[in-house]
C-alpha cells in the first residue's frame, strides 16, 4: 500500500467539545466532555465494546445529536455550519459501509468529492485524478473499473478509506479504520493517516489494538462507558493501571528499543 496522501489543499482545523454529553436510552456514555483537539495530531479513542466510541465519533461529526453541550470546528459550532461546508472540513468513516447501489470502485470513491462539486456539476478530470490517487494510497491502484460487489471485505474497507481521503477534509473521524484488514494493511493504513496528521490535519480514530494505539497516537481518549472519560498524551495515559481499569482485566506493558505494546496478562 502506498502511504502517499492525496494532495489536499485543506488546512488543519481544531475540534472542540464544550461540556458534551452523549446518551443512549437508559445510559450516559460520555458525560460533560470538554477538550480541544489540535491539527497535526492523531487522537485514539479506546474503550470496551459499547463504551460509546462510535456514538462519540458520530456526535463529533454532527451525524447524531448529543444530549447537551457544544461541538465546535475551528471555533464554530456544528449547527452553524452549512452541511456542504462542514463536509469539506470533516469526514466520517463509519464502522460499516453499505453499498446499496451497484457501481465501480472509482465511482464509489468519487462520492467523497461531492462536497467539492457545485450544484448541476459533474465530476471533472481533477476530481477523477484525486479519486485515483486515493485508490492508490489505499493499495487499490488499477481497481478503477472493478465492480464493488466483486471486492473482498478487506478491499471494501480500504475502498471506504479511499473515499474519505478523496473528501480531503481537515478533520478525519475514523471508526475502527483497520477492521477486516490483514496485518500488512493495518499498518499501512495507520501509517497513511499518521502521514495525514503530519501534513497538518487532525485524525481521531477508535481502535481496539492498544499496542497500535501506543505506536501511532499522540493523544488518547479513554471511555469507560458510564460517563467517565480521560484525555491526555498517549505516552502517559496508556499505561498498565489505567488500561487495566478501562478493560476490566490485567494488562501488562512490554517494551523494546523504540516501542512498546500491551498484552492481557
Amino acid at each position: 500500500m502506498s502511504v502517499t496522501a492525496t494532495d489536499s489543499h485543506s488546512r488543519g482545523a481544531t475540534l472542540e467539545c464544550a461540556h458534551v454529553t452523549v446518551r443512549v436510552p437508559g445510559r450516559t456514555l460520555v458525560d460533560d466532555l470538554s477538550l480541544c483537539l489540535l491539527p497535526g495530531r492523531v487522537v485514539v479513542v479506546l474503550g470496551r465494546n459499547g463504551a460509546g466510541k462510535s456514538s462519540l465519533l458520530h456526535s463529533l461529526a454532527g451525524v447524531n445529536p448529543h444530549a447537551s453541550g457544544t461541538v465546535l470546528v475551528d471555533k464554530r459550532p456544528l449547527e452553524q455550519w452549512p452541511r456542504r461546508d462542514l463536509a469539506r472540513h470533516v469526514a466520517l468513516l463509519p464502522q460499516t459501509n453499505d453499498d446499496p447501489f451497484p457501481g465501480t470502485a472509482l465511482e464509489t470513491v468519487l462520492v467523497g468529492r461531492h462536497p467539492h462539486i457545485g450544484l448541476w456539476r459533474w465530476e471533472d478530470a481533477h476530481d477523477r485524478d484525486i479519486a485515483r490517487r486515493s485508490l492508490a494510497a489505499a493499495d487499490l491502484a488499477g481497481c478503477d473499473d472493478r465492480e464493488v460487489d466483486t471486492l473482498s471485505g478487506g478491499e471494501r474497507r480500504r475502498l471506504a478509506v479511499a473515499a474519505v481521503l478523496a473528501q480531503e477534509p481537515a478533520v478525519f473521524l475514523l471508526d475502527e479504520p483497520i477492521q477486516q484488514l490483514d496485518p500488512h494493511h493495518q499498518i499501512e493504513t495507520l501509517r497513511l493517516f499518521r502521514n495525514q496528521a503530519d501534513a497538518g490535519r487532525l485524525v481521531v480514530m477508535s481502535l481496539h489494538d492498544v499496542g497500535l494505539a501506543a505506536r501511532y497516537a499522540d493523544d488518547a481518549i479513554l471511555l469507560y462507558g458510564d460517563g467517565r472519560w480521560l484525555h491526555g498524551a498517549a505516552a502517559t495515559v496508556l499505561n498498565e493501571e489505567r488500561l487495566g481499569e478501562l478493560y476490566g482485566t490485567r494488562i501488562r506493558e512490554l517494551r523494546w528499543q523504540g516501542g512498546r505494546t500491551f498484552v492481557v496478562d
